[in-house]
Order: structure tokens, then C-alpha cells, then sequence
């Protein structure tokens, strides 16, 4: 019983700094946000569209190759099928390590799906609540038309759903392979801001998106980390995966030999 009692108590201070730090990290992601979004609603969003309304670009082939990327629904069965069958695997698996090993891609494969739904839900609660008019009723209504609860997909532009779902599955990917941070950035970025190019949002949408998208991940990996699954939190409380993946491989090392190699440096032998 002792023990039992202990390891509640242990979770209760995990998920007590859990919750501190997800209050300490949720208002620098909500600020940075904000400004973007006032930024871009104030600077960008007009000049922008209207660039793009009148002028041919040649990013637009682009962007429509890759705007479909931000789909969730693709996402989310990847993410079912493979927690699935990590499930089966587990049950199947005749030793701990094959066990082990498969409920960590089940764990990871049900992080990347609440990721992507919780934002996603969320995403298109605001969206309808806020009524804001696409760029595609810019020249008619301007960039700040806004219908709250009006129903119609005309009137659902921000934030942007698609860049929702590429933030948190970027920052996703951030937590869970961070040697390859820059490159998740930058697909982040492009694929987000393709939401743009093909005239489907304003810049700010894009951005209120991204940074919506991205708290989730960081969040629900903070409550992952005070349950002891998949994460852990560093001392700034920022999360990291409790095994890191093997992402990177190790340098070749040179075969030693029995006798001793000559060198070029006097007094020095390789051996």
C-alpha cells in the first residue's frame, strides 16, 4: 500500500507542475500570437490579397500541389491505423522489448492524433464563432468583414483550419525528432502560409493557425509528461520524449588492429 500510495503522490506533483508549466508556456504562445495576428490583420492582410488577387503569381502551381497537405482527416486515420496495430503488437509480442517498443509508437501515435483533433475542433469553433469573410469577398467586403455565427464556409476564415492542423503536426514533429527542428520550421511555414498563395485566407489566419496549432502539441505534451507517457519535462519545463528515437546515425569508427600504426607525429602511436 505504501508504494501504491507513493506513486499517486508522485503523480499528483507531476501533474501539478504539469499544470504550472502549462500555464507559464501558454501566455508567451498566446502574446507572440496575438501580435502576429494584429500585425498581420493591420499590414499584411490587405496589401497581400490584394497582390494576389490582380497579379499572376507563379507560386500559386505550388501552392495548390501542396495546400492539401494541412488536411487533418489523412492525418488522423495514419495516426488511428498505426496506434491500432501498435496495440495488436503489444498484445502479440512475445518479450518486454517488443512490448515496450510498441507502446511507444502506440503512445506517439495517439499524441500526433489528439494533437491534430483537439486543434482541429477547436480551430472550427472559432472560426464559426469569429465570422470573419474569406479573401475571396475581399473586393466586396474588405478585410474586415465580420458575421459571427453566420454558417456559411464564406465566413469562416480565421484562424485558418489547415494551417492549424500543419502547426501542431510540425511542432509535433519538433518534440519528437528536435535535431530536425529548422526543416519541420520551414515545411511549417510554407505549407501554412500555401493557404495564401491559393487565396483561401488573409496572412493572419495563417498565423493565428500556426500558433494555435503548435499550443496544442506543446500542451497536451505537457499533460502526456505528467501521466509518465512519451514525455518528460526538462528543468524549464519545456517537454522532451522520454526515449529520444534514433534519428541520427552514429559516426563510423575506424577497425583497431593488433600492432600499432605508425604516425606522423613523433612520440604519438595509433594503436
Amino acid at each position: 500500500m505504501r508504494k501504491t500510495f507513493d506513486a499517486l503522490l508522485r503523480r499528483r506533483h507531476r501533474c501539478c507542475g504539469a499544470t504550472r508549466s502549462l500555464i507559464c508556456l501558454t501566455w508567451p504562445f498566446a502574446l507572440v500570437t496575438l501580435n502576429l495576428a494584429l500585425i498581420g490583420i493591420c499590414l499584411l492582410d490587405a496589401p497581400v490579397v490584394s497582390y494576389a488577387r490582380h497579379t499572376g503569381s507563379f507560386l500559386k502551381p505550388l501552392g495548390s500541389t501542396v495546400t492539401d497537405f494541412g488536411e487533418s482527416g489523412w492525418i488522423i486515420t495514419v495516426s488511428l491505423v498505426i496506434a491500432i496495430q501498435a496495440a495488436v503488437a503489444y498484445r502479440l509480442s512475445p518479450n518486454l522489448k517488443g512490448r515496450l517498443q510498441a507502446a511507444f509508437v502506440g503512445q506517439m501515435a495517439v499524441y500526433i492524433f489528439l494533437c491534430i483533433a483537439l486543434s482541429g475542433i477547436t480551430a472550427n469553433l472559432l472560426k464559426r464563432l469569429i465570422g470573419r469573410a474569406r479573401p475571396k469577398l475581399f473586393d466586396e467586403l474588405g478585410p474586415f468583414s465580420f458575421d459571427m455565427l453566420h454558417g456559411s464556409a464564406r465566413f469562416e476564415s480565421f484562424p485558418s483550419g489547415h494551417a492549424t492542423t500543419v502547426g501542431a503536426l510540425m511542432m509535433a514533429m519538433v518534440l519528437i525528432a528536435p535535431s530536425y527542428r529548422l526543416l519541420f520550421v520551414s515545411m511549417g511555414l510554407w505549407l501554412g502560409f500555401s493557404r495564401v498563395i491559393v487565396g483561401a485566407h488573409y496572412p493572419s489566419d495563417v498565423m493565428a493557425g500556426l500558433g494555435l496549432g503548435a499550443w496544442f502539441s506543446v500542451a497536451i505534451a505537457i499533460a502526456f509528461s505528467a501521466h509518465g507517457l512519451l514525455f518528460r519535462r526538462r528543468p524549464d519545463n519545456w517537454p522532451i520524449l522520454r526515449h529520444p528515437l534514433p534519428v541520427t546515425t552514429p559516426p563510423l569508427l575506424p577497425k583497431t588492429t593488433k600492432d600499432p600504426i605508425s604516425s606522423p607525429i613523433p612520440g604519438l602511436s595509433l594503436s
